[in-house]
């Protein structure tokens, strides 16, 4: 399972397939439907599908922002052990420095 998981200071990220990317865009959807607040103008399908891509679309950030964050880590003078309390404080920091810039 090594690469699909990674630990990330308290909660851990997972690498999701197309498949389960399609079953959250469906719950999206089915969620959307129930609420009241919310009255779709387009088929039901065509929401799931722009939900789904959405959701890859962030999902893509999220990894573009991980590299970035690991490659900052990575350049500092001396090594930095991934797992270490240095290392977890400084992830969280260029992370969310990555976020920022990205404005999300």
């Amino acid at each position: 399972m090594e690469g699909l998981v990674r630990p990330c200071y308290d909660f851990f990220f997972v690498r999701l397939s197309r498949d389960k990317v399609n079953v959250l865009a469906r719950a999206i959807s089915d969620v959307l439907k129930q609420m009241d607040e919310v009255e779709f103008i387009e088929d039901p399908n065509t929401i799931r599908q722009e939900t789904r891509r959405i959701l890859e679309e962030l999902l893509h950030q999220e990894e573009k922002i991980d590299v970035a964050a690991r490659q900052k880590i990575e350049s500092q003078k001396r090594t930095i052990l991934e797992g270490s309390q240095e290392w977890d404080i400084l992830y969280r920091k260029y992370y969310n420095e990555e976020v920022k810039k990205l404005g999300i």
